[in-house]
């Protein structure tokens, strides 16, 4: 047998990592594929089971006798259980408002966004589906908001429990800005969703006395978790980073770069509460990031986020009219964030019960 040998040619070389950046990225399309298909026909079931009022037409029994007709006819696939046809028809029951073009929903949204909530939900994977489902129950405003921050983040499922146990939601855009004011209309919005109030710390796993130092060295000793709680796009840039302005040294807390905004976004903690001095303090950092850092062919304006353990609403709102510097307060929180209603989320014995049963029957 004769031995095969390596071509050195560069063209050869370099056509053979294109092939298999194509087959890579036609795996990817395949699959991408497969789930959307999947997913149609999930939400075509459960459009089937709503629209006929199967339920009701056949009895309480019906998802039972469906689930077993169903494997009869179908022996090899394994999505026809009780529990996933139900999945299916909430499915179809929480996002139907939002993917049918009636004119009550033309009134709210335009055509661009329901086309984009419709590629969203076709393709996220149908286990996360599921767990977006049971935590958003009919909040379908929440749940189009992890099913697009699922397809932006290429959040994986562990990952999208992680937010959706952290009430990300009811957090994200919150943070007490002056961004409408003080950046252009195309960057401000984008802005303000990148913020969020409060800030969840908990993983730095601080429980007793602590100092500014103790938490800034905790929150980069856990950087990669930090970033998560951030948000999309931030790049660490330093810690007690140095920036001389005339005679005087300064050391701005933590420095980051934002790619999505293409800004660097300078950030203070304080373990205290809110004064005005910080908004002043805050600003002359950023106002020294334009000016030092910053490379107006390539970056857009610096901003400022000040992350505090308390403020003052109103105090904090006077300090922002008071900044001609784009600027956002936000608090932090060391202890885990759970969400207000804790029931469901941990199974009762007679609910274990209940799908052990489901398991036998279904056998």
């Amino acid at each position: 047998m004769s031995k095969a040998i390596s071509i050195l040619d560069t063209d050869y070389t370099q056509w053979i990592k294109e092939l298999s950046s194509r087959y890579r990225r036609s795996q990817i399309k395949a699959a991408v594929k497969v789930n959307e298909e999947m997913l149609r026909f999930y939400w075509e079931l459960g459009r089937d089971i709503t629209e006929m009022k199967a339920e009701s037409r056949w009895g309480s029994g019906f998802m039972k006798n469906l689930s077993r007709d169903l494997k009869e006819l179908n022996p090899d696939a394994t999505c026809f259980s009780q529990t996933n046809l139900l999945y299916m028809k909430n499915f179809y029951q929480l996002y139907q408002p939002y993917t049918e073009i009636t004119p009550h929903l033309k009134e709210q949204i335009t055509q661009q966004v329901v086309e984009q909530i419709q590629k969203d939900m076709f393709s996220v994977p149908w286990g996360h589906h599921t767990r977006i489902i049971d935590k958003c129950k009919d909040q379908q405003q929440k749940a189009l908001f992890f099913v697009h921050q699922t397809v932006v983040n290429g959040w994986s499922r562990n990952m999208l429990l992680n937010f959706l146990d952290s009430d990300l939601y009811e957090r994200q855009g919150k943070a007490l800005t002056n961004f409408s004011r003080t950046l252009p209309d195309e960057t401000s919005d984008l802005a303000q969703e990148l913020t969020k109030d409060p800030y969840d710390f908990a993983f730095t796993g601080i429980t007793g006395r602590y100092n500014e130092r103790l938490l800034k060295e905790s929150l980069l000793n856990n950087i990669t978790q930090f970033l998560v709680e951030l948000g999309t796009g931030f790049a660490y840039v330093g810690k007690e980073y140095r920036i001389q302005v005339g005679g005087t040294e300064n050391f701005i807390d933590l420095l980051f770069y934002n790619l999505n905004l293409s800004c660097y976004v300078v950030i203070e903690v304080k373990i205290g509460k809110f004064e005005f001095a910080d908004v002043g303090q805050l600003g002359g950092y950023v106002v020294a990031c334009n000016h030092m850092l910053r490379k107006e062919a390539r970056d857009n304006p610096t901003i400022g986020l000040l992350i505090c353990k308390e403020k003052d609403r109103i105090q904090a709102q006077y300090a922002l009219e008071s900044s001609s510097q784009p600027i956002g307060i936000s608090e932090y929180d060391l202890e885990k964030f759970y969400p207000e209603k804790v029931e469901g989320t941990i199974p009762t014995i007679k609910e274990i019960e209940a799908k052990l049963n489901e398991k036998l029957l279904e056998q």
